[in-house]
């Protein structure tokens, strides 16, 4: 079989279109950023059909190219930190690591330009996520550490026969899903605007004012010193093992019966429908993975703190994240069922408070943690990433909505599970499950998992030209 012939076209740097006061400034590190500096940069992004007058137009992927270049370094004034670079400060006695972020002495982010020479089709026919996608991403393994040396925010454009692939790798040290994806929306709509005036002047701000500065627990002066000579004593590179990737559709319907089964076998209106759906992912990931009876399992979801922190609006630009965990063994999360499942995520989840968090950076402080993949999850757990409630199908960049959602092989491991919004909206979610070949073939198998889900189809639409 021949591989696609896949080229880099061009490439460049975008800088910031009118760079501000405050963007020349250092921009320093909280304890939930420099946590993530071993984890991979963020890789997500949209997938495109051409407009169908002109898919064999070559003006057409010129004009794209420019208008998203254009609208990114509108977009880089307001999302400053993005074009900056990671800078690091030592000193030897005592031995003292300061990371953060020089606004000022950076080439930008960098923008690239591919083609390969397949179809949609061959991105979303097969049943499993094919590995080409992770050509569709620059940043190919680097952990956000690498931020020194390469840029904090790359956009790669990689064109198709028939589509368009907006892969976007932004440096998790320096943001979270809620600060990608609001960057994201906040480029469409700039996009947008900008080829609606034609050439004219306009003015497209934030739907609300970002917050840049960053937060740091009381009585904690930044920049925050890690008790370290080099980055080799703590920066690690996870490799993850052969994993296949599948993406399953959950139909509106089928999650309000799963909502509504699981409060009810535990008597309650509480749980929530992503605790639910999490829930039964967790119990069939589990019972494919067929462990002895006492063995440990949990569920992490990854937790926004925004909302239960009272200084910080969703407008906080930088990381907010949390990792809940519920734990059980493998026995008593079979022998019951999918509501006593449900409550645990919801007991976990409802007491993940204002002061949790606060303990947890408390701690945090006194013993800095640097997230390491290959040690943070064990491989009994189930670890429930990103959100379905982000605004991924509300981008659009003159090609009408997307096709499809997909990620790179950024932070993947067995039992990554990535959720997003179903395309069509109304409490529809995709979940992209990562695991062992032999594990996901025995999921594939678990009737009581493959029942929930349905087929995802994607109607022609109309595009605009």
């Amino acid at each position: 079989m021949v591989t696609p012939a896949f080229r880099r076209i061009s490439e460049c740097f975008v800088k910031p279109h009118r760079p501000t006061q405050v963007s020349n400034q250092i921009c320093n590190l909280t304890p939930w950023d420099i946590a993530m500096l071993c984890a991979h940069y963020i890789q997500k992004g949209l997938l495109f059909k051409k407009p169908s007058t002109l898919v064999h137009q070559h003006h057409f992927i010129d004009k794209l190219l420019e208008n998203l270049r254009h609208s990114l370094s509108l977009t880089l004034s307001d999302f400053y930190p993005l074009a900056g670079r990671l800078v690091t400060r030592k000193t030897q006695d005592p031995p003292s690591y300061a990371v953060f972020i020089d606004c000022e002495n950076s080439d930008g982010a960098r923008f690239i330009y591919a083609t390969l020479d397949i179809t949609i089709s061959h991105i979303l026919s097969p049943i499993d996520v094919p590995p080409i996608l992770h050509s569709f991403f620059d940043h190919h393994k680097a952990v956000n550490h690498d931020g020194h040396t390469m840029p904090l925010l790359s956009i790669q454009v990689t064109e198709l026969v028939d589509g368009v692939f907006i892969g976007c790798s932004m440096n998790h040290a320096i943001a979270d899903g809620t600060s990608y994806w609001n960057f994201f929306n906040t480029w469409s709509r700039i996009f947008q605007a900008h080829v609606q005036a034609q050439g004219h002047e306009y003015e497209v701000s934030t739907s609300h004012q970002l917050i840049h500065n960053r937060w740091f627990p009381n009585d904690c002066s930044p920049p925050i010193n890690l008790p370290f000579k080099h980055h080799d004593e703590f920066i690690t590179r996870f490799e993850a093992p052969f994993l296949r990737e599948r993406v399953f559709h959950f139909s509106a319907d089928s999650i309000a019966k799963l909502k509504a089964k699981a409060n009810s076998e535990c008597n309650t209106t509480k749980i929530s429908s992503f605790q639910s759906l999490s829930a039964l992912v967790w119990r069939c990931i589990t019972r494919a993975r067929s462990p002895r009876y006492d063995q440990r399992t949990s569920c992490k979801l990854a937790t926004n703190n925004r909302s239960r922190m009272e200084p910080l609006p969703e407008e906080y630009f930088g990381n907010s994240i949390h990792l809940v965990s519920a734990e059980t063994t493998t026995g008593e999360l079979l022998e019951n069922g999918l509501g006593w499942a449900a409550w645990k995520l919801h007991l976990t989840v409802a007491n993940h408070n204002e002061t949790v968090v606060l303990q947890f950076l408390k701690e945090w402080l006194q013993s800095p943690l640097i997230y390491e993949l290959g040690r943070f999850f064990d491989p009994y757990c189930v670890s429930m990433g990103s959100s379905p409630r982000f605004n991924v199908y509300g981008n659009e960049f003159g090609m009408g909505k997307a096709v499809a959602a997909r990620s790179g092989y950024a932070n993947k491991f067995d039992g990554k599970v990535t959720s997003y919004p179903g395309r069509e909206g109304g409490g529809s979610i995709d979940l992209e499950v990562c695991l062992s070949p032999d594990n996901m073939s025995m999921l594939e198998s678990d009737e009581e998992f493959m029942n929930a889900t349905s087929i995802s189809i994607i109607p022609d639409v109309q595009y605009q030209i």
